[in-house]
């Protein structure tokens, strides 16, 4: 009798506190205030905001009709959250990460992927993981592995060479259809398997190596393949893996096992060579970054403390692999595509690259030829004008969020519009613990506002003046948020320029790039992936027309298409 009373109890208290929090706890949240678009259905607004098809006109409408502090709905009517494109805003919340963390869900997602790295550690895991792992990313490191990224930038360009001339469709036909996104996530991936630890994936030429193709389908199948309801219910309730594992759940786990086993042994045998030498009285020379965040975390200066595990190595490894390849190789594809479909600025660049191009090929430069050349390729003022405003246009990272784990204050340029339809002149908006704050990073990026009405079109000559408000735009690289701001921004920047800046180079003054008529579609899959509109299940791809380069040939038979002609 005890036992079943006990059970009422407990069912009327969860009972009572659903009703509490779903009925009761919104009506007081300080952010129905606040004024917002109205909700239709159980996930609110988020569609609109998250989706890169729709998400910039819905920005631009939000800011018109509601302010830059704007309420939206996420999952259910307890789940108000605010949408800032505030600049003094998001400042704050990048700015204070101690306060504005990843809620749990978006670091459960990827610690289930990849490990709890430097992407999902919070707090003083997340201090300590960047620490140890700051020195691998020096300026002078850097600059040791610009030799490798041209290498790797040739050997793609060799192959591409090779399959346009065996792949013609008719006689004289010097033309091929190439996944350029297939492609340079391969030569990505294997840039940052030698600088990353000293791993050769080989990729470029083969793909049967078998850490290649876990990391692969790791990235590829069990992210931007997943099913967004069964995505969301292994987050709130993990055990349906373990019960009902579906496909994606097997993929994962066959790919970490292999990933644990491979990398775990590189791991093992990279810390057996830097002891080796010690031991030896000597020091290790490795200059991957699995070698220097060893060394790192070894150091004398470093405490005990501070020390991380060799199962936080490996999850940053993890890390590294991801946003070192996946993330570079999406802004890389991108920027080609940009480039493609403005014939006239790709023709430009190629001028501009070409006047500092050598004599002698890449494969016969010594290494301080190469160094000299990156260094007058980092500053060509028109390079890097493209180079960011693809970064700008098309972030690979198209939005992120953050929780409040307390509540806080956020200050604000702009008036706040309540819901009421005044105007409040506070200049700031209470956020209640608990609450998420949505980080529109391509909202930010394509303010109409901010950068002008030309704002979503691609103009590299824009950043030779750029608008004061733009100026004045918080973020790690060129006023975008890009590579995020504040503690928790990207660590890798400099990494993902020479990578970018580099291939641009060598496959710009080999080829010419122009689309192939197909529609692209931009979907937001943990990042922004190109799909081709129709082959949704064929995975993200981007096809482009690619042809060598000819100088003498005239300007519009470069930029024709074969078919056209």
């Amino acid at each position: 009798m005890l036992s079943w009373l006990a059970v009422l109890l407990a069912l009327g208290a969860l009972t009572g506190w659903a009703f509490y929090q779903t009925f009761v706890a919104p009506r007081h949240n300080p952010l129905q205030g606040i004024a917002g678009p109205p909700c239709k259905g159980f996930i609110g607004n988020l569609s609109r905001v998250l989706d890169p098809v729709c998400s910039s006109k819905a920005h631009e409408i939000y800011v018109k009709r509601y302010g830059r502090s704007i309420r939206i709905r996420g999952v259910g009517p307890w789940d108000e959250r605010l949408l800032t494109l505030d600049p003094l805003s998001i400042q704050h919340v990048l700015k204070n990460s101690t306060i504005y963390e990843k809620p749990w869900q978006s670091r459960t997602l990827i610690t289930s992927l990849i490990g709890c790295g430097m992407l999902s550690a919070e707090g003083h895991v997340h201090k300590r993981q960047r620490r140890v792992a700051t020195p691998a990313f020096s300026i002078q490191n850097l600059r040791e592995l610009i030799p490798l990224v041209f290498d790797k930038g040739n050997q793609l360009k060799n192959k591409w060479s090779t399959m346009i001339s065996e792949g013609g469709t008719k006689p004289g036909d010097l033309s091929s259809t190439l996944d350029v996104c297939h492609w340079i996530s391969r030569a990505t991936f294997d840039v940052i398997g030698i600088a990353g630890f000293d791993y050769h994936f080989n990729a470029i030429h083969d793909e049967s190596n078998e850490l290649f193709l876990a990391y692969k389908e790791m990235f590829e199948v069990a992210i931007s393949q997943g099913k967004p309801w069964r995505t969301t219910m292994s987050i709130y309730a993990p055990w349906i893996n373990k019960i009902l594992p579906d496909k994606r759940q097997r993929t994962i786990e066959r790919c970490q096992g292999t990933i644990r086993r491979v990398a775990g042994r590189l791991i093992q045998e990279k810390k057996r060579k830097i002891q080796e030498a010690a031991n030896n009285g000597k020091t290790y020379g490795g200059k991957d970054l699995l070698s220097l965040l060893l060394k790192s975390n070894a150091s004398s200066d470093l405490a005990p403390e501070s020390r991380i595990s060799d199962q936080d190595i490996l999850h940053n490894i993890n890390t590294f692999m991801f946003a070192g390849s996946d993330t570079s190789s999406l802004s890389l594809t991108w920027t080609l595509y940009l480039l493609a479909q403005h014939p006239e600025i790709q023709t430009r660049l190629r001028n501009e690259l070409l006047s500092v191009a050598p004599t002698t090929g890449i494969s016969d430069l010594t290494e301080e030829e190469i160094q000299s050349l990156y260094g007058n390729l980092s500053s060509l003022p028109y390079l890097h004008n493209v180079t960011t405003e693809s970064l700008r246009l098309i972030p690979p990272v198209h939005s992120s969020i953050r929780v409040a784990t307390q509540d806080d204050e956020i200050p604000t340029m702009y008036p706040v519009h309540r819901r009421d339809g005044t105007v409040d002149e506070g200049k700031s908006v209470t956020v209640p613990k608990g609450s998420f704050v949505h980080v529109a990073v391509e909202g930010f990026n394509l303010d109409k506002e901010m950068w002008g009405e030309d704002a979503w079109e691609f103009k590299p000559d824009r950043w030779d003046a750029l608008p004061e408000k733009a100026q004045e735009l918080p973020g790690l690289f060129s006023n975008t948020l890009t590579f995020s701001a504040g503690p928790r921004s990207c660590i890798g920047l400099r990494f993902s320029l020479i990578e970018i800046k580099t291939f641009l180079y060598i496959l710009l003054t080999h080829f010419v790039f122009i689309p192939t008529g197909e529609k692209i579609n931009r979907v937001n899959v943990v990042l922004t992936r190109p799909f081709v509109s129709g082959k949704y299940k064929e995975g993200s791809q981007l096809p482009l027309i690619v042809k060598p380069y000819d100088p003498n040939a005239p300007l519009d038979e470069q930029t024709t298409s074969p078919v056209d002609m």
